[in-house]
């Protein structure tokens, strides 16, 4: 049987039932707290999907009904805008985890993966692991000795793709084809500046995990083959 998230409100955001469609999921929209047992479908609801940055009263006001209620809905995503931030840390209980919009359809994918996995209605979430190195590829999260690294989606997709080949040495051309893909018209020189930006977030300790490869390129680390 299909998912079906209850995905609130209706109509619901263009960019959210885009992404839901692109990812195979079913959803069903509601406008108020007695939509959700009127539309519930046979099934059950496979979870949750509360857009708060539109509507924020009455998003908060349903998350709170839809924990409360004899068998709560979950899980819960929910989508905010960045100056609700501070907001989320009074209601941790209302939701299972949260996105910032405007979002990327591959984050909200994988976010919904992890939490339909940590469920039990999902598989084990795939990790690329280098050393000290982490990240979660269905939650697009890193962390280097066990810190949350704060990446963009960006330089996020860059440390994955060299650290899923250690030791491989790739040039600027084929990063900016690989990561950025060939629609991307900028020049050699954004991957340098995201290079810099990485190695100052792994900190002074980790920050020699990137090597420069002169008139080159760049590598993560040393190959598993020696």
């Amino acid at each position: 049987m299909q998912e079906q998230f209850l995905l609130f409100p209706d109509p619901a955001p263009a960019d959210v039932v885009r992404s839901l469609d692109m990812a195979g999921y079913g959803w069903i929209a509601v406008s108020s707290r007695d939509e959700v047992t009127a539309k519930e479908p046979a099934g059950g609801w496979t979870g949750a999907i509360i857009c708060a940055d539109a509507e924020p009263d009455r998003a908060w006001s349903l998350c709170h009904e839809l924990r409360k209620q004899d068998v709560p809905i979950e899980p819960l995503l929910l989508l905010v805008s960045g100056s609700q931030l501070e907001e989320l840390g009074s209601r941790p209980e209302t939701f299972d985890d949260f996105l910032i919009t405007p979002f990327h359809p591959k984050e909200f994918d994988a976010r919904l993966k992890h939490l339909l996995w940590r469920a039990g209605r999902g598989v084990r979430p795939e990790l690329v692991e280098y050393g000290p190195l982490e990240l979660n590829i269905e939650t697009y999260q890193a962390q280097i000795d066990g810190r949350p690294l704060d990446l963009t989606y960006m330089e996020y997709e860059l440390l994955k793709y060299l650290a899923a080949s250690p030791g491989r040495v790739f040039s600027r051309e084929v990063l900016l084809s690989q990561v950025w893909g060939y629609e991307y018209y900028g020049g050699a020189r954004t991957v340098d500046v995201h290079i810099r930006r990485l190695r100052a977030k792994l900190g002074e300790e980790h920050a020699h995990l990137i090597q420069t490869i002169r008139s080159v390129g760049y590598k993560l680390g040393q190959s598993r083959w020696g």
